[in-house]
């Protein structure tokens, strides 16, 4: 049984080193956006190689992730966290070097196996190590202090492109690494499930990714209409039916279906799909906009977009009591209409826009929708599913918000016809942010639908969520197995 206590000097150690892991996931994820205008100059890439530098990374994450977490409990957690790690700076590294963008969109596929490997470990070290008495509030801390450094990311990114330059944007993982594993190596206890099997969904994983890599694919380039472009699609289409019969036929897939025969953890990844493919297009094209047309540096920009993260970290876990006693429907009905809103305010946010005027404003009512949704959205998951499975819900949840923020970077640009040159090009970007502002809020509303006509009040036994305070805009909290 784990019986490590967060007083004693161990128990930090233990904290400090998961914390420093999934900062550096989430420091990446948030940092790049604001970097993308630089790297295009700097590298001479089009808008599509800017996609790719932002979906590269997201489609080996979401494809590897559940895969991930089983490794970590066969072959040993903290193993598999200190790989990841490791894995992940050398990657960093190489994208810090990249002299080009096909380079660079290689190493950032490698950062998303490297991520897929100390995400879900970072979390599965805490329930581990901790003892029963602690978990909770252990997770609490490792969730909180991850959110401050979501937070620090825009700024600190912004920082460093305007300063250094974008490459330390990648560099600074490195170091990160050399202190993270060698603490991890020192001061965490191995561990591991004796139940895991020794058979590992490798098929399911691999075909869940080359189908949204294909797919992403025929989006990006689909502007092309070449027969590349067809047969990518086709391909995709194909890959993702061999993995729905995978995961169907398999012993131990990584999805299992019978997990969605609940129809209420169907619906609940439905209105994932809807809010987070809002989210990953909205911060996308948000750190252009003001970088490309409002003419602000990448410093100014990154932090423009704190006070969304910042009102996550202050009231998500407010957000969750509320839900806790008024149950989940009102809340992720309201949030993402409160979301729409704060998009439709960006339509305001153009050439000579003022901050306080314009920009704030907007993300200040969609970090309150934010706020009101993700706490009662992760309850619902949890909800859904037996106690048992709580992880293995809350793991696809997870990627399936990757898997919508990486469909709708690649589907935005091709809706609103917004060209291979238009970072470049002021109005051309402005002419292309609105409509893509509009096809966010209407997935937004649609997602507020499905939540209001679907979600139902959860039993008073079900999971609830430990990860209580949240600060990541792009995808929701882990939650972790709470078997014994």
């Amino acid at each position: 049984m784990p019986d490590v206590r967060i007083a004693s000097p161990q128990g930090k150690w233990i904290l400090l080193t998961t914390v420093l892991g999934s900062s550096m996931a989430l420091l990446d994820s948030t940092v790049v956006n604001v970097a993308l205008p630089h790297i295009g100059r700097d590298l001479g890439a089009d808008l599509a190689a800017l996609q790719w530098t932002v979906n590269a990374y997201m489609v080996t994450l979401a494809g590897l992730i559940l895969l991930g977490g089983a490794l970590g409990d066969r072959f040993g957690r903290r193993r598999i966290f200190v790989l990841g790690v490791l894995w992940f700076a050398a990657a960093s590294l190489l994208c810090g070097l990249a002299p080009n963008a096909g380079v660079l969109i290689a190493a950032r596929a490698l950062q998303g196996v490297g991520g897929a490997l100390l995400t879900p470990g970072s979390l599965a070290l805490i329930q581990a190590s901790f003892h029963a008495d602690d978990r909770g509030r252990a997770v609490g801390l490792w969730s909180g202090f991850g959110g401050v450094g979501a937070a620090v990311g825009p700024f600190l990114g912004g920082w460093l492109v305007d300063g250094a330059g974008w490459r330390w944007v990648f560099l600074l993982n490195v170091p990160l690494a050399l202190l993270c594993a060698p603490v991890a190596l020192r001061h965490v206890p191995e561990s591991s499930d004796q139940r895991a099997h020794t058979r590992f969904d490798v098929l399911g994983a691999v075909l869940c990714a080359a189908a949204l890599a294909l797919l992403t694919y025929a989006l990006i380039e689909a502007r092309t209409a070449s027969w590349a472009v067809a047969l990518s699609a086709v391909a995709g289409a194909v890959a993702a039916v061999a993995f729905v019969v995978v995961e169907r036929r398999g012993k131990d897939p990584m999805m299992p279906p019978d997990v969605f025969s609940s129809r209420q953890f169907t619906a609940i990844n439905l209105v994932t799909l809807c809010v987070y493919a809002a989210f990953g297009g909205f911060f996308f094209l948000a750190a252009l906009q003001l970088q490309v047309v409002v003419g602000w540096s990448a410093l100014a920009a990154g932090t423009a977009l704190l006070p969304t993260t910042v009102l996550m970290l202050l009231l998500s876990a407010r957000s969750g009591e509320l839900a806790e006693r008024l149950g989940p429907r009102l809340q992720l009905t309201a949030g993402p209409l409160l979301c729409a809103a704060g998009m439709l305010l960006m339509l305001r946010v153009g050439p000579g826009a003022s901050y306080l005027a314009d920009v704030l404003p907007a993300l200040l009512v969609l970090g309150l929708g934010m706020v009101t949704l993700v706490a009662p959205l992760t309850a619902s998951v949890l909800a859904a599913v037996d106690t048992a499975r709580a992880g293995l819900a809350s793991g696809i949840n997870n990627a399936a918000a990757r898997a919508a923020g990486l469909v709708a970077v690649a589907a935005l640009p091709l809706l609103t016809g917004m060209g291979e040159e238009a970072y470049r090009s002021a109005p051309a970007f402005d002419d292309a942010f609105r409509p893509a502002m509009l096809i966010c809020a209407g997935v937004l509303v649609a997602g507020s639908v499905i939540a209001c006509t679907t979600v139902r009040r959860p039993t008073p036994d079900c999971p609830r969520p430990e990860c209580r305070t949240h600060g990541s805009v792009l995808t929701p909290p882990l939650e972790g197995d709470r078997t014994p």
